[in-house]
């Protein structure tokens, strides 16, 4: 499947330095403004003794390691992986001390031990998690055991039955995992996702740039084309004249050279009109035939078939998100086949449909039904890698296709002719990678009032 190579998917290291010092300062500024007041609530509210002298210890650690930042960093220091690993450790190690000074699991604040640990699974690698989650784990499981009292008033100690600590220490433990992986998949997922989106974006303007790139020179061809006539008709008049000037007669023949020279160019670089209403249509396989050109050529028999009369085809909207969407299928097929590319088109007064399909194995079965999600395919197996020597592909191709076809309006649907898993046997003409694009005429043929306007209106310059 065709893929950019520039664009790849940001790993954690790069992603947690994202994550501003501020932020996390502000953040420690809350904590401890929220650590401040539970006990000075449960002191003089309660009646709770606690060991202040050390709580406050504990907490003006936070305090001093705050400021001591806040001084020495700029405020916009983006924190690298490691730096943003040792603050959500820190905060950890003194939540737990904190916890261990006030009833250790006994304590109801005990859950916010899983508060470090969903950060780092939401900011950080899966090293950083799980070295974050394991510690944290093995603190609360010291803090079941090990723990000063949590006194009331008159000397009584506030606690619960060992049964409720042995089921807050397994609650714990059982949501330090769930929430870490949770996060990790779902956060992966949503970077995966912005990432494939962002090369979407990409591959659509570059798409755009070449169309409009194609209309500025078809425009110059179409401007120059009246000026290169005359003087190539008054150059060969003048060959013509200059019959007794041999000189003269050289120069006009080298002007009428040249002039034809700049044709030949201007015909190499587009054809000629101007930026023509009309260029923004095609007939139905014209549009085919220009997304499958650049792969005509790589060795694989690619085939046009209308299924209709191709004197009644539909012309449809020349839309880049079209042309590259369809592009990058049929790059996709002829990558995968063995010799043969089939491309059928059908209509009817409902609906287009493509079909590209190849004698290749077929899209892989673990992962037919999530094609078209990004970065499926970053781990290529040793046999799929002997099919398709070289191949580092990310599924990223065929999200960009599906994703500009959907926005042209198109259904995507992905299907294999046989068994990916059996063995190829050449005098069989089965099929192996379908892959079906269906649109509403509606929503792509220019045709239908509620498609285009009826009135084309007039040509329009191209504005720079």
């Amino acid at each position: 499947m065709p893929d950019s190579p520039t664009v790849r998917p940001m790993s954690g290291d790069t992603r947690a330095n994202w994550i501003r010092l501020r932020t996390m300062i502000v953040l420690r500024w809350f904590a401890i403004g929220g650590q401040l007041t539970a006990i000075t609530v449960g002191q003089h509210w309660y009646g709770l003794q606690l060991e202040l002298g050390l709580c406050y210890l504990v907490i003006g650690a936070s305090i001093i390691a705050n400021l001591v930042t806040g001084v020495v960093f700029p405020e916009n220091k983006r924190l690298s992986e490691v730096e943003n690993m040792l603050m959500v450790l820190f905060d950890l190690l003194q939540l737990s001390f904190l916890l261990f000074l006030t009833g250790g699991l006994h304590n109801p604040f005990a859950i916010l031990m899983l508060g470090p640990v969903t950060i780092s699974a939401a900011v950080l690698t899966l090293r950083s998690t799980i070295f974050l989650g394991t510690t944290a784990i093995l603190l609360v499981s010291i803090l079941s055991h090990f723990h000063l009292p949590l006194r009331a008033d008159a000397g009584l100690v506030l606690e619960i039955p060992q049964l409720f600590v042995f089921g807050n220490w397994i609650g714990l433990i059982i949501a330090i995992v769930f929430i870490s992986a949770y996060s990790v998949r779902v956060t992966s997922e949503i970077h995966s996702m912005s990432d494939a989106l962002a090369a979407t974006q990409m591959a659509l303007a570059r798409e755009q740039k070449l169309t409009d790139l194609g209309g500025v020179v078809a425009a110059a061809a179409h401007e120059l084309g009246t000026p290169l006539a005359t003087i190539k008709l008054a150059s060969g008049e003048l060959y013509q004249e200059l019959a007794d000037h041999p000189d003269l007669r050289e120069d006009a023949a080298l002007i009428h050279q040249q002039a034809d020279r700049c044709r030949d160019i201007l015909k190499d670089m587009g054809r000629a009109g101007k930026d023509d209403l009309h260029m923004r249509q095609a007939p139905l396989m014209a549009l085919v035939e220009e997304a499958a050109e650049p792969h005509l050529d790589r060795g694989k028999q690619v085939h046009l078939e209308p299924l209709q009369d191709p004197k009644h085809q539909p012309a449809i909207h020349r839309k880049p998100e079209i042309i590259h969407g369809l592009r990058n299928l049929i790059q996709n097929a002829v990558d995968f086949a063995q010799q043969d590319v089939w491309i059928e088109a059908e209509w009817n007064e409902q609906q287009i449909v493509l079909r590209i399909m190849d004698d290749g194995r077929g899209f892989p079965a673990d992962i037919l039904g999530r094609i078209g999600d990004p970065f499926v395919g970053r781990r290529a197996s040793p046999t799929r890698r002997r099919l398709r020597p070289g191949y580092e592909g990310m599924g990223l191709g065929l999200f960009i296709a599906k994703t500009l076809l959907e926005r042209s309006g198109a259904e995507l649907h992905f299907a294999n002719g046989r068994d990916p898993a059996a063995e190829h046997d050449p005098e069989m003409d089965d099929l192996g990678a379908i892959v079906e694009v269906i649109w509403t005429r509606d929503r792509v043929d220019i045709s239908r009032a509620d498609a285009m306007p009826s009135s084309m209106g007039a040509n329009r310059p191209i504005s720079a």
